[in-house]
């Protein structure tokens, strides 16, 4: 299916797929996420996403929820290293009401002061229990290990101490400085034509003053490999295996998420899962997973055992690393390889909801949207070469850092 793009005179760039579906998802992906924060301001763009939503100069919190959710909509959010998304999933009929809602939003969040007191105890709460979660907590200290000292390597939430220090002069400063409207992409994927999308677009999100700043981000180097333990008060050992990795532009990417999909992607016959679960019964939970960014990346493998049983999964994941650095896939373990990733990935296609948000990404790092005929093209093109290449990088022992929650 084709893509419509245009760029608004605020330089927001808009790329929308038609689609015969009742059902539309319209979202807002704007280039800001936890890394672009000063130390003090911690946490600011995962607060922003939770107190967006907490009225605008026309609107109160419960009348941004009831507009949507009154015809059976429903709206969200999200904040990463390097982005920060709103989107919604709403019936067709209404992406009049969506656009102007979503807009208002985004132009005119006037963060009440009472709003922004009751969200700082909630996202303090839900820090509390992540902490709890040392299978969720890990994966935030090993980046730490990884990019240490590096924005980042912070991690999203922020510390009840930043939280506490935000006020709404703070959060229009943070804001004004990063949302550039040169960094921000609409992208949409459902049934209205381009001309009355194009309408409805113009009238409400050209209102946004024109910010096209140029992005000022500390760019990372120097990555060291490390080895840390840590003492919790848990049943199970926690463990994580890996390095830094390839950024977005990176042509080895491509071949990555191969290899990261091989050793422990979402499917049960990943080379981990099978080790690790099926023949030796000593982990529930073992996956891996590379996160590029632009400018740098992370691949990483976690499991967690009984204590009694960390050391023999170490060596049984040290293991499979061996394999794949000493030897070439075969041919056959190539295709079928190949084959998983690319059925994995056109289901994955069909979620519209994960299509329009992807859509939306890839405009805004690559300024492009490749079709997913292109995509599985790049991966069919994929050598034993490749694979070698990179298993011989990314599992280079000299290169790889572990953490271990004992």
């Amino acid at each position: 299916m084709e893509y419509q793009l245009f760029t608004l005179n605020n330089g927001i760039r808009v790329i929308h797929q038609r689609v015969d579906s009742p059902v539309a998802h319209f979202g807002i992906v704007i280039n800001t996420g936890s890394r672009d924060e000063t130390p003090k301001e911690q946490g600011m763009a995962h607060f922003i996403e939770h107190t967006i939503f907490k009225g605008t100069k026309k609107r109160k919190a419960f009348q941004i929820i009831n507009r949507l959710e009154d015809v059976g909509g429903e709206i969200n959010a999200y904040t990463t290293k390097e982005e920060t998304a709103i989107y919604a999933t709403f019936l067709s009929e209404y992406y009049h009401r969506t656009i102007e809602l979503m807009s208002d939003i985004l132009i005119n969040a006037s963060f009440p002061q009472k709003e922004l007191e009751l969200e700082k105890d909630v996202i303090i709460e839900e820090i509390n229990s992540y902490n709890d979660s040392p299978s969720e907590l890990i994966f935030d200290e090993f980046e730490e290990l990884i990019f240490d000292g590096h924005p980042i390597a912070r991690n999203i939430l922020g510390t009840p101490k930043t939280v506490k220090s935000f006020t709404k002069e703070k959060i229009i400063s943070f804001m004004k400085k990063n949302y550039r409207t040169n960094e921000i992409v609409l992208c949409s994927v459902g049934n209205i034509d381009i001309v009355n999308f194009k309408r409805l677009i113009s009238t409400h999100f050209e209102l946004m003053p024109a910010n096209k700043q140029q992005a000022n981000r500390q760019q990372f180097t120097g990555y060291t490999p490390s080895n840390r333990e840590v003492k919790k008060e848990t049943f199970q050992s926690h463990c994580i295996i890996g390095c830094e990795s390839y950024d977005l532009k990176n042509d080895l990417r491509i071949p990555m998420i191969l290899l990261n999909n091989i050793l422990g992607g979402n499917s049960m016959n990943s080379r981990l899962n099978m080790t690790l679960r099926e023949r030796n019964g000593i982990a529930y939970n073992v996956e891996a997973s590379y996160t590029p960014y632009s400018d740098t990346g992370i691949f990483m493998v976690y499991f967690g055992t009984e204590q009694s049983h960390l050391y023999k999964a170490l060596h049984l994941v040290e293991k499979e690393f061996a394999l794949l650095r000493d030897k070439k896939l075969g041919t056959q373990q190539l295709s079928r390889a190949k084959k998983q990733l690319i059925g994995q990935l056109a289901i994955a296609n069909e979620n519209r909801e994960e299509l329009m948000l992807t859509i939306g990404r890839s405009l805004l790092y690559f300024d492009k949207v490749d079709s997913l005929d292109a995509v599985l093209g790049k991966i069919e093109k994929i050598t034993e070469d490749d694979i070698f290449l990179v298993a011989n990088q990314m599992l280079d022992k000299s290169r790889l850092s572990k953490l271990i929650f004992l």
